[in-house]
């Protein structure tokens, strides 16, 4: 399951981090590494963006970033 499929409220282990260059770069550069815990706190209308907790702080995640991340 990708990160983008996850209901708000529901918490998610990442299980691996797909995608290439800059856009990897930048997952991992915000702390989203695999078996990192992520909290779903809400989705935008339209799905974009996604507000997630992440080691205890809050990050914005776009649709694309968030498809790049699958998760269990």
């Amino acid at each position: 399951m990708k990160l983008k499929d996850v209901k708000p409220g529901e918490t998610v282990t990442v299980k691996k981090v797909l995608g290439t260059g800059p856009i990897r770069r930048r997952i991992f550069d915000m702390g989203i590494t695999p078996r990192t815990q992520i909290f779903v706190r809400k989705v935008a209308p339209l799905g974009d963006p996604i507000e997630v907790t992440v080691r205890n702080y809050e990050l914005s995640l776009r649709k694309d970033e968030a498809n790049e991340i699958e998760v269990e």
